[in-house]
């Protein structure tokens, strides 16, 4: 986990010199295991997040409120006894353990002065918020209460006595010399990744923190002790040292990395490993509640993409298990153009049959040299009725395969749509795209609406769709649609006849237009659009993409045709190469 001890240094510093001695107003737990302390001061008011979640937990200062349950938990309502009105007193963090102590002035029932502690330990699925009478070293309750039964080491218990959680054996490596740090590093198998160890044996680092040390240190982030020397390791312990100087210091660069529009990573020192990152930079508690804001959007994100995947695949494999039946349907059918010219040598030939003929052999006149062609007979039926058979089959064939090949082309483009509607979950990584992109299968009877919230669906309408915007190397505006909302709007709505609009070839993906304002586009602008095409397609990973472009004005939408969904003449093909860095070179100037 990104909260490591480094970071609970950083966050220590950070609320000691903000939130000392403000005064305890409010207190809330609106979820099963986080509490939000409501704090002010003349002038100011804060909100103290802990939370002792197994994969979230951390403590910061959020400026983020949340929905509060009808009744407060029991542990809520004992943190209300006794700190509601108290005054924060100091913060404490033992050297770089994730275990962080806030003592609050408070008073007792009698209204005499009393000292109580909030100890959160972050500790993955060990975590826990306790609160602790320090003077008598009992336990008044904890977030989660456990007994012996779940831990031999102590019990959470109110009325317990307050025991640590097990010291590591953890390093300060600045309580080493060079020999000694060499001899700790030994210790350990020759084929053990130099940042495991580092990691593994010194105080409050992440896996992400001692990955960074290795490359501050020069080597690649997966070197093994075996590839080291002495120079390598001596440059792992200087940098491992400026890291411990710089926290003793004080002096943390507190960091959020962004992968695109989600969030990588973040600590209190700039993880300048991660490469190909945007970075954001701040204090510890504004960093700290950037990342797990980031990421619980991106985890809702993620679960919103996920329903609609689910659905798409879902329908995308009924339909093809549909098209195959279509296919075989038409292929029974399509011996119609044979019972046709049965009928017809039959008629040319009544003269010469007779009821009761089961085969007969027939010029072919249709084919040169008037092969005979073998033609079987009902003997129930005359040769006329034979002939009237052969004929009603044939018309009854004629509809079958008329109205399969219409099938078949309409399932084929309902796929089609789907899959767009596949991609278009891919590249959208805001809310308000995926949500346009249920929006639509709901719309479409694919999806059932949840809920209904008839007023929030009004508002959402009025908002126009935002397709992504970029500028090419040469001054052109170059859009692209995220979703079919965005396609149809950009398309029918935004571009004027005179732009040029580009789409991979016979695959799902985005729109795209360049808004040409009645010029010619020059040709770099034209390959870096169809760049753009062949990214924001499902072809969006491979190399050479077929993109078609024609002007505007050759586009036009079916009436009752799905979203997204248009027909196009006099287009030239241009083969692209998907590229996603010049997509954000473009994009960061515009």
């Amino acid at each position: 986990m990104p909260f490591d001890g480094m970071v609970m240094a950083a966050i220590t510093r950070e609320l000691a010199g903000t939130l000392t001695g403000c005064r305890i107003d409010r207190i809330y737990q609106p979820a099963r295991e986080e509490v939000h302390l409501i704090l002010s001061r003349p002038g100011a008011k804060y909100r103290l997040l802990l939370s002792a979640d197994p994969g979230t937990a951390r403590i910061h200062i959020t400026g983020a409120g949340a929905e509060n349950p009808p009744s407060p938990p029991v542990f809520c309502m004992v943190l209300r006894k006794h700190l509601e009105g108290g005054r924060i007193y100091g913060f404490s963090q033992p050297g770089y353990d994730r275990v962080l102590t806030i003592a609050v002035d408070t008073r007792d029932d009698l209204g005499r002065p009393s000292l109580k502690h909030i100890i959160c330990e972050i500790m993955g699925k060990h975590s826990n918020i306790i609160l602790l009478d320090p003077g008598a070293g009992i336990i008044l309750d904890g977030i989660k209460r456990y007994s012996h039964t779940v831990s031999r080491h102590r019990e959470v218990l109110p009325g317990r006595r307050y025991i640590p959680p097990p010291a590591g054996d953890k390093i300060n490596p600045l309580s080493l010399g060079d020999e000694e740090f060499f001899g700790i590093m030994l210790e350990n198998g020759l084929n053990s990744r130099v940042r495991d160890i580092i990691q593994k044996r010194f105080d409050g680092l992440s896996p992400l923190l001692a990955r960074e040390i290795v490359y501050r240190a020069g080597l690649d982030r997966d070197i093994i002790l075996d590839r080291c020397g002495a120079y390598d390791l001596t440059s792992v312990y200087t940098a491992l040292k400026n890291i411990y100087e710089s926290a003793g210091n004080g002096d943390f660069r507190p960091t959020v990395a962004f992968e695109g529009r989600s969030v990588r990573d973040f600590g209190a020192f700039d993880p300048t490993c991660l490469e190909g990152c945007t970075r954001q930079t701040g204090g510890m508690n504004e960093m700290t509640d950037l990342f797990f804001r980031h990421r619980s959007l991106d985890e809702k994100n993620g679960r919103i993409r996920q329903s609609i995947l689910s659905v798409v695949r879902k329908e995308t494999s009924r339909l093809e298990k549909k098209l195959s039946l279509q296919s075989a349907e038409f292929e029974a059918a399509s011996g119609a153009e044979t019972l046709r010219l049965a009928g017809e040598l039959v008629t040319a030939n009544l003269y010469r049959l007779k009821k009761g003929d089961t085969v007969v052999y027939l010029e072919n006149f249709y084919k040169e040299g008037c092969p005979p062609e073998k033609i079987d007979l009902d003997p129930r039926f005359t040769p006329s009725e034979n002939a009237q058979n052969f004929f009603k089959k044939y018309a009854r064939a004629k509809k079958t395969t008329e109205a399969a090949s219409h099938n078949i082309q309409k399932t084929k483009e309902e796929i089609d749509y789907l899959g767009g509607v596949e991609n278009s979950a891919g590249l959208s990584s805001i809310t308000e795209e995926l949500d346009q992109i249920k929006e639509e299968l709901v719309e479409q009877g694919y999806m059932k609406a949840a809920g209904r919230p008839a007023v929030k669906a009004v508002k959402k309408e009025k908002s126009a769709p935002r397709p992504a915007t970029f500028t090419s190397s040469q001054g052109f505006t170059i859009m692209a649609g995220k979703n079919n909302r965005q396609n149809d709007y950009l398309t029918m709505r935004l571009a004027l006849p005179g732009d040029i609009w580009l789409h991979a070839r016979e695959i799902p993906g985005s729109h795209v237009i360049i808004k040409t304002g009645g010029k010619e586009a020059p040709a770099a602008t034209l390959e870096e659009a169809a760049s753009l095409a062949a990214l924001f397609s499902r072809a969006g990973q491979s190399g050479k993409v077929p993109v078609d472009y024609t002007l505007r004005k050759h586009v036009s939408k079916p009436r009752g045709a799905k979203p997204g969904y248009v027909i196009y003449t006099g287009q030239k093909t241009i083969m692209a190469q998907p590229d996603s860095l010049l997509a954000e070179k473009l994009s960061q100037a515009d």
